[in-house]
């Protein structure tokens, strides 16, 4: 058992997300096809003895008590742990931007899930820190083992899909955010609405298929976006004019993100994204997580 570990926290990103219905407890019926990229935040945990959990950052604006996800899952495995001297410190090196659908939050919570466990000999299974991230947020069992993933109910029932074909990613968020209450609150009001080919999209997975992949990308939370939102539609159309495959926001966004065949094309798409939005990074798929 060591005490000191550095855990990556790769981004999620959306090929397409689809709201089924509503839950009990206010939840909604989700499915989605999620992959992680290796473009992420990168936490730094060390063991304390005395309880005490501490998240240093160099954003003074992200909160660093329990509203702060890390904090929350660094509490919610002590508990489950019963140890009360369990402590950490956290060092938070926050590249993914906050309000972009990203998952930012849920996988800095999935890797102190993930650090802890290993710096205490691994009490827990994938399975059970799974369980122990849905008590923390609907993304966050996602998060613990990232990779390519079919997720429904909430978010927390993942079966594995087959990695799509080599690309590279360009991601670009406008520097808005968007309220995920409100988004759903529109979808709940709107009937009739466009849906994904979830089905057609995993088809073209196993078959390899990066242009099937990229032309069935698609988000319903994009047909009910406010028109203060409008911006979203323009970056999507700069990454098809510079030569995206396809393109779809993430999540309840504002990130937008389009598949490129090539690296050439996709660091061209970049440089000319870099005009309409601050935040563009250049990056890849990745596999699942070692837990």
């Amino acid at each position: 058992m060591g005490e000191h570990i550095t855990e990556k926290a790769p981004a999620k990103l959306n090929l397409s997300l689809d709201v089924l219905g509503r839950l009990e407890g206010g939840y909604h019926a989700l499915r989605m096809v999620m992959e992680s990229v290796s473009f992420g935040d990168t936490l730094e945990i060390t063991l304390r003895k005395d309880g005490e959990i501490r998240l240093e950052t160099g954003l003074a604006w992200l909160p660093r008590d329990g509203r702060n996800l890390a904090v929350e899952a660094a509490r919610v495995f002590r508990e489950a742990l019963g140890e009360e001297t369990l402590g950490a410190d956290i060092l938070l090196t926050k590249r993914i931007p906050v309000g972009a659908g990203m998952g930012g939050g849920s996988a800095d919570a999935a890797a102190v899930l993930r650090g802890l466990n290993r710096l205490t000999g691994r009490p827990f299974n994938g399975e059970k820190l799974r369980e122990l991230g849905l008590a923390i947020g609907s993304d966050v069992p996602y998060c613990v083992c990232g990779g390519s993933r079919l997720a429904e109910g909430r978010g927390e029932v993942l079966s594995p899909l087959p990695m799509p074909p080599e690309c590279r990613v360009v991601i670009a968020k406008p520097s808005f955010s968007i309220s995920t209450a409100s988004l759903f609150a529109r979808i709940d009001g709107r009937a009739g609405r466009t849906r994904p080919d979830t089905a057609g999209m995993i088809g073209a997975m196993e078959q390899g298929d990066l242009g099937g992949v990229a032309r069935r990308m698609f988000n319903v939370f994009e047909d009910v976006l406010p028109r203060s939102c409008r911006d979203v539609g323009a970056v999507r159309s700069a990454l098809l004019d510079h030569g995206a495959l396809g393109a779809v926001m993430t999540g309840t966004g504002s990130a937008v993100f389009g598949l490129f065949a090539g690296d050439g094309e996709a660091q061209k798409a970049a440089v000319a994204l870099r005009s309409l939005c601050r935040d563009v990074t250049v990056t890849e798929f990745v596999g699942e997580i070692e837990v």
